[in-house]
């Protein structure tokens, strides 16, 4: 597994745990290995708004309605959406770093053993 992918699962283990100092440091992390130009700006856009949004317990937040639901063919669903965007030409890098973070994110999120439990 490449080290993004693993510090996202870290990531968000530390989110569904709440544990938001140790999801901070994860964060931290991933935005360095995302880098500082237009594709890693939308990046470090969407996993940000993923810990405001979890710490602010925002449940109009699709991310909030994720974690808390634990619904797995949601999950899916907006996992091949997010992809098929990321198919597109036209999208920028910015947005190409934005959803890369959020198929990151629901990859390790339908890879976490107590999610499968759920249906």
């Amino acid at each position: 597994m490449p080290a993004r992918e693993m510090r996202m699962e870290m990531f968000l283990r530390a989110l569904l745990r709440r544990d938001f100092t140790k999801a901070k440091a994860h964060l931290e992390k991933l935005q360095k290995m995302a880098g500082s130009d237009e594709w890693g700006r939308g990046y470090g856009k969407a996993i940000n708004g993923f810990m405001s949004a979890l710490k602010d317990n925002d449940t109009d937040a699709l991310i909030v309605q994720l974690v808390n639901e634990h619904d797995r063919e949601k999950a899916e669903k907006l996992l091949e959406h997010f992809q098929g965007i990321l198919e597109h030409e036209f999208r920028d890098e910015y947005e190409k770093g934005y959803y890369t973070a959020w198929v990151e994110f629901l990859n390790a999120y339908l890879a976490q053993k107590t999610l499968a439990l759920k249906k």
